[in-house]
């Protein structure tokens, strides 16, 4: 097992274009972590820095307490699978997986029980004599992963392996590289992804990063149930959480918010009687809001558009004072509120409270 340790990582190009700055993060042996982000925001660039095939501009990288910065890529003992399979086309699925031994000039009976383990892992064994051709996208990927398992890496990088495969193969290729990081237990993995549900189903732990550094590092869990800023709030989640300004108006275990749309929001975050009067955001992720008719709602407005998903329903109110509008998922089948106007509460539990962009919990 390995483990990784990155120190003010930073990353420019040109000495004036900043990409990634002050990365500080601790990655443990045997554990599956996920770099998530918008477009742009450097994920791609800091697996690559890790692999060794972008130079670290500042800090230091330490993979299994060995400085690698300025160790070549083929020496630092990882293993990369890319976004493309990279397939040989002519050599079949076999040699495509031995070649990275050939090369290193292994026994013909070292390669042969590299392949068939590896093979045996990922479910390609009546595959082995195939061309790439004659395989579907996802057993594509497979064989590519394959040929990282056959180098016994200290670290796993995977690079948005599935973004090539088509829905239904990104859901069974998603459940496969689960059960591979399963059966293999002490590997160190990473994986770069655009999507937040590969992020949340495979993770261990979770790297968003936005703004040129890292915004939060937490299990799925956390990020989801307790995030650190609005960034977070609203990146992970689907739909993104609602946010409502007010102001608070009572203080203590339980914070009482009064929103701009008349309604109040109370939650258990705390605050002190020097908060009072502070204009906030109120975070609601869309299915923590529940219908209600009593006296007591959080917001009132009228569905604009409604989604009828079977399971849910997704419930799109008229935008107000050009903001993005409230989203709420209702469990269930509720057509007829389509055209209606409907209030919504939430449990105190599950209400966040933000102040230029940072959570209160966390102060």
């Amino acid at each position: 097992m390995a483990g990784l340790k990155l120190r003010e990582v930073e990353k420019t190009y040109g000495g004036t274009v900043e990409v990634l700055k002050d990365i500080n993060l601790d990655i443990e042996p045997g554990e599956l972590v996920v770099f998530v982000g918008p477009s742009g925001c450097g994920k791609s660039t800091l697996l690559r820095m890790i692999a060794g095939l972008e130079k670290i501009t500042g800090g230091t990288l330490e993979i299994d307490g060995v400085l690698v910065n300025d160790v070549p890529p083929a020496q630092r003992g990882i293993a990369m699978v890319f976004q493309s399979y990279a397939l040989y086309p002519h050599m079949t699925v076999r040699d495509n997986m031995a070649f990275s031994l050939k090369i290193a000039k292994k026994s013909k009976d070292e390669i042969d029980a590299g392949v068939q383990k590896a093979a045996k892992i990922l479910q390609l064994e009546p595959f082995l004599d195939r061309l790439p051709k004659a395989l579907s996208g996802g057993q594509r990927q497979r064989v590519a992963i394959g040929r990282a398992i056959v180098r016994d890496p200290k670290v796993y990088l995977f690079d948005e392996p599935l973004s090539n495969l088509d829905a239904a193969l990104r859901v069974a290729t998603r459940i496969e590289i689960a059960q591979l990081k399963e059966s293999m237990p002490d590997s160190t993995m990473i994986y770069v992804t655009h999507d937040q549900i590969e992020a949340m189903t495979l993770a261990s732990r979770i790297v968003v990063l936005a703004n040129k550094g890292i915004s939060q590092v937490g299990t799925p869990l956390e990020l989801y149930e307790k995030p650190e800023n609005e960034f977070v709030a609203q990146f992970i989640g689907s739909p993104a959480m609602n946010l409502l300004p007010g102001e608070i108006v009572g203080t203590g275990a339980e914070t009482t918010v009064k929103l701009d749309g008349e309604g109040t929001a109370v939650s258990h975050v705390p605050t002190t009687e020097a908060d009072m009067g502070l204009k906030v955001n109120v975070g609601v992720r869309p299915e923590d809001l529940v219908e209600t008719e009593g006296e007591d709602w959080l917001y009132d407005g009228k569905v604009d558009i409604l989604e009828a998903l079977g399971e849910v329903t997704v419930l799109y109110f008229e935008p107000e004072h050009g903001r993005d509008p409230v989203i709420a998922k209702l469990p269930g089948i509720h057509a007829e509120l389509r055209g209606k106007s409907v209030r919504l509460n939430a449990e105190p539990s599950r209400v966040h409270i933000f102040h230029e962009g940072k959570s209160l919990l966390y102060r």
